[in-house]
């Protein structure tokens, strides 16, 4: 009698193990992300079982080839990138197949304001080849040395430049090739509103194979860490600086002591006890800025000039959930929030947080704009002491008007980005068997 032929083996027969890889510590190491950020979803899936494969293709024949014989042996398929993303995105929770998609990481083109390229193309890459060009992508998140542009658009929302340029949803897309998981995937070619439905989709309603992004006009980037004796001098300097237009800037960091004093590479240059804001501005506005800083009580501490762009640690590496992880290194404990508080209250709403919890909740924001409205959104850092109580603190914030975006689930509707109804529509259409990353949407409707 003849042995039947296991579905692992069948497909790497017809692939080849260059493109299928099987080994135990290939599988291990590619069906994880840094979902370990969040001790809810570290306790939840540190033991999750591997997937039963790893498909690492090099253009998107084989992508289409892979997702055809998905289909045909009803095998879940979960996307990755650089696995950079905090939500279990990228953990396969059904086992199956993990498409890496790292090695389709050739620059299409890069033309006058935009750029056209494969999904695994690092954001670092980009922004090098276009800086040569005179040009430079818009927003980026702290994982930007090794994120793909992919995994970031599949799996992410903002960062560096949101205060200029918003979030992804505000035309930081302009087209997307995507492949659906059918018996012949089709190809699609997608823009406009249509986009919506695959940026931060972690991959459930479709594979996102090419990614064209607007670039701006390249800009000579000055750093600095501006100080502050409190927190609300530091906002309101935020603010005031957010609303001037006519100084251009990537980022505006305020965070309240001691957070900084986690940033050890600057632990000479911070001074202790104050409140702190990472900034990002165009060089020629430095007198502008400390001017701007001096109103509000402050000053700039520590300056990189714009020679150093790239050439040195940058404040953006301390910013974001970059600051995250300089706090969980010195408190492993430590985890976040993800929060968007009120621009015409946000004060009152941080005391109120700091009446109730104290220290407990250490508070970090980062000016942005969202479908263009100015919004004080914040990463806060929580010293965890239990799911439970971690649960209390968000229903606190909600209660005093703080929404909270989760990041403890890999549920995509529980994470509130993005619209999940009209995805969970395009899922069904795009994945009628529902193979692509299964329990990352939850259907509503069943």
């Amino acid at each position: 009698m003849a042995v039947q032929m296991s579905w692992e083996k069948e497909m790497q027969d017809l692939l080849g193990s260059e493109i299928i890889a099987l080994d135990a510590d290939t599988r291990e190491k590619l069906s994880k992300d840094y979902y370990w950020y969040s001790p809810v979803l570290d306790s939840r899936l540190k033991h999750n079982q591997a997937a039963d494969a790893i498909a690492l293709p090099r253009n998107e024949a084989e992508v289409a080839e892979i997702l055809a014989f998905g289909y045909r042996h009803h095998i879940p398929v979960t996307v990755r990138g650089a696995g950079t993303g905090n939500y279990g995105q990228a953990v396969p929770l059904q086992q199956g197949i993990v498409l890496d998609l790292s090695r389709m990481d050739q620059i299409v083109e890069i033309g006058d304001g935009f750029a056209r390229l494969q999904c695994g193309v690092r954001l670092a890459t980009i922004d090098k080849k276009a800086r040569e060009a005179g040009q430079e992508i818009r927003i980026y998140p702290s994982t930007y040395v090794k994120a793909t542009v992919g995994g970031f658009v599949s799996g992410g929302s903002g960062g560096i430049g949101s205060i200029t340029y918003g979030n992804l949803w505000d035309g930081n897309v302009l087209e997307a090739v995507i492949y659906t998981m059918e018996e012949t995937p089709r190809r699609l070619v997608v823009s406009g509103k249509e986009l919506f439905n695959y940026i931060h989709n972690y991959g459930t309603t479709g594979v996102l194979t090419e990614v064209t992004i607007p670039l701006s006009p390249r800009t000579e980037w000055m750093q600095a860490i501006a100080q502050f004796v409190s927190l609300e001098q530091a906002m309101r300097f935020g603010e005031a600086l957010a609303l001037r237009d006519s100084i251009p800037k990537r980022l505006i960091s305020p965070m309240e002591w001691p957070i900084p004093a986690y940033f050890i590479p600057f632990a000479k240059v911070i001074k202790p006890d104050s409140a702190a804001v990472m900034l990002e501005f165009e060089a020629s506005s430095l007198e502008r800025v400390e001017a701007l800083a001096q109103i509000f009580g402050g000053h700039l501490g520590h300056i990189i000039p714009a020679d150093k762009y790239r050439k040195t640690v940058g404040v953006s590496d301390f910013t974001w959930n970059h600051t995250t992880l300089w706090a969980m290194k010195s408190e492993p404990a430590m985890t976040y929030l993800q929060a968007g508080f009120k621009l015409d209250r946000y004060m009152e709403q941080i005391q109120l947080l700091k009446e109730q919890y104290g220290d407990e909740v250490l508070l970090h924001f980062e000016w942005v704009r969202g479908g263009g409205a100015l919004v004080p959104t914040a990463l806060p850092l929580v010293r965890y002491q239990s799911e439970e109580r971690l649960y209390e603190i968000i229903a606190y914030c909600e209660s005093i008007g703080v929404r909270i975006f989760d990041p403890h689930t890999w549920v995509l509707d529980n994470g509130g980005r993005g619209e999940v109804g009209s995805m969970e529509r395009k899922k069904r259409s795009n994945d009628p068997k529902g193979l692509l990353n299964p329990g990352k949407i939850i259907y509503k409707n069943d």
